[in-house]
């Protein structure tokens, strides 16, 4: 039987990717410990790190696997790239593209926000290192990031784009045929709130500060874990309901939620923790009047360039005036057009757990590092 030669470089690939062992000299792989997070499973080799994000919509199954390896040996396996079925990344990225405000703001935290040299949607990110770094012409500003301008993505030359997926979108068009290695930031389709400031130990990997990533992460883990011992113990926990409707629907957070579990873990009794849907419910004004008019509080996020008020509220919707919370100055806004809450709070659960026990337990006395909800006068 005729033998044929595999390239060197194939080989390579093969005993860094093929198996959960490496070759002789080197060690089994190390699992990295997550607590929380579902959808994300990290292996250190001596030679790369493999990184599987479980596809969140479809558990069976894998959205994307990644093999991190170091920059200095990237020549070994860019050659293999397409003969290989994980995206090979070269780590740390120097140059990395990144779709939402709240990456940003992580990577800044984590004091390596040189490396954003393109973002989308500035209109929408309350960062003043990015916002000045587009007008000083450091950062490229690829437009939105539904359709975002190729030629300046091309322009920016990015190591990667991390960009958040969606369900059936059908993959990501022309910009995936650029060629530039996409991560599929999926840390928002995880559950819980400390689950999914988590991720920010595989962000810490990508450039290449993981000390960094998972020292944050676990002064955020002890934080919130304590605060929420605190509010498990008060003796009243007071109803709570939250947003406001539009256009004739109420979207609530279920009681499995982000935020639903936040209301859970302040010391609230959420009128909807009954509801044990992951994500929001679209309910009728009625529907939701008629829990809501008893809540003690009452949390709304909004979006607009002056305060919300009481009298903004009941003009819109008269009934309101009925609403207990309404009549005792329960009612407490969170403005997003001028607050950094998306920004921030994904990677600081615990600062949005701090406010909302100073707002929920007032007897606790909690100090919060942030005000996120201010109350609507």
């Amino acid at each position: 039987m005729e033998k044929k030669l595999i390239p060197l470089a194939l080989c390579l690939l093969f005993v860094a990717c093929g198996s959960h062992k490496t070759d002789g000299n080197a060690s089994e792989g190390d699992t990295i410990p997550m607590r929380y997070a579902h959808n994300l499973t990290m292996v250190r080799y001596a030679d790369r790190t493999e990184v599987t994000i479980r596809n969140p919509w479809d558990t069976t199954s894998v959205l994307h696997r990644y093999v991190l390896v170091d920059a200095r040996n990237y020549s070994l396996y860019r050659d293999t790239r397409k003969s290989n079925p994980s995206t090979i990344i070269p780590v740390p990225l120097q140059r990395a593209g990144v779709f939402t405000s709240v990456h940003c703001g992580l990577l800044q935290e984590l004091g390596v926000q040189s490396a954003i040299r393109g973002i989308c949607e500035l209109e929408y990110i309350n960062i003043p290192y990015v916002r000045q770094g587009v007008a000083a012409g450091r950062i490229a500003n690829f437009g939105s990031a539904m359709e975002p301008t190729l030629e300046v993505i091309m322009d920016a030359e990015p190591d990667a784009l991390m960009i958040s997926p969606f369900e059936n979108s059908g993959g990501y068009g022309r910009v995936e045929r650029l060629g530039i290695p996409i991560i599929e930031c999926a840390d928002y389709m995880e559950y819980s709130p400390l689950a999914r400031a988590e991720w920010m130990k595989f962000y810490g990997l990508l450039f290449g500060v993981p000390e960094r990533a998972d020292s944050l992460f676990q002064s955020v883990e002890q934080r919130y874990l304590a605060l929420k011992a605190q509010a498990a113990h008060v003796a009243h926990r007071p109803t709570l309901i939250a947003e406001k409707p539009y256009s004739g629907v109420w979207y609530v957070p279920g009681g499995g939620s982000v935020m639903g579990i936040l209301y859970r873990d302040a010391g609230a009794d959420y009128l909807y923790a009954d509801r044990p849907e992951t994500g929001s419910l679209a309910l009728s004004v009625e529907t939701v009047f008629e829990r809501g008019q008893r809540a003690d509080i009452w949390l709304i996020k909004y979006n607009q360039s002056s305060p919300l008020t009481l009298r903004q509220l009941t003009s819109d919707y008269p009934p309101f005036a009925h609403f207990r919370s309404v009549g005792s100055g329960g009612v407490y806004g969170c403005n997003q057009a001028t607050s950094r809450f998306y920004e921030e709070t994904p990677y600081h659960p615990d600062r949005l757990l701090a406010d909302l026990v100073r707002i929920i337990h007032p007897e606790l006395g909690i100090q919060s590092e942030k005000s996120y909800f201010c109350k609507v006068e």
